[in-house]
């Protein structure tokens, strides 16, 4: 066989080494990540992106050691993809540890007032509270009656009234009903 199909394909490291440092690797970011917050999963600003970009390619070298196969890539990245699922499908079948694992949503804004205790404790500013719900149409924090920081780390906003869409979407489902009654009863 030709050296150049060796080096490409044969690992440099021994399979079981791979499996013991994919997977303390893979725990060790679950547990930093849940330890860093619900923010770095789903609010990033600029300096979170850098840092977890940097935190990649530092443990990139835990996991595959000094291999530079494409089998050695191959079989680190099938191994973190086998070991998510099944982490993913345990704790979807054992409710009360995911709920340990995940944590719970925090409430950011009630009634129209934020909680600026709930905000710190999350890391996160007025103003990136306000930049979220601004991209989903809200102007003013007056105008919620509920806002979420989500165990995925999203924010979700629930409006004392209703917007203009959800006005028209209600207002179509009525006259819609009476349309299926009318016809019902014509039938």
């Amino acid at each position: 066989m030709h050296p150049i199909w060796i080096e490409l394909f044969t690992p440099g490291e021994p399979l079981v080494a791979k499996v013991v440092r994919t997977i303390i690797v893979y725990f060790f970011l679950l547990v930093g990540l849940r330890l860093a917050g619900k923010r770095e999963l789903g609010q990033f600003n600029p300096f979170d992106l850098v840092v977890l970009l940097v935190l990649s390619n530092t443990l990139q070298n835990a996991i595959i050691g000094n291999d530079n196969s494409i089998t050695g890539g191959i079989i680190g990245a099938a191994l973190l993809l086998v070991l998510n699922y099944g982490i993913v499908r345990f704790l979807f079948l054992h409710p009360k540890i995911d709920k340990v694992a995940e944590g719970d949503n925090v409430v950011l804004v009630l009634h129209g007032e934020v909680l600026e205790d709930a905000l710190k404790r999350q890391l996160i500013t007025k103003a990136e509270l306000m930049s979220a719900a601004r991209r989903q149409g809200i102007d003013s924090v007056g105008d919620i009656e509920c806002a979420r920081l989500e165990v995925g780390g999203a924010l979700t906003f629930v409006l004392k009234h209703p917007t203009s869409d959800e006005f028209w979407r209600k207002d179509a489902m009525e006259r819609l009903k009476r349309i299926e009654e009318m016809l019902s009863e014509r039938r």
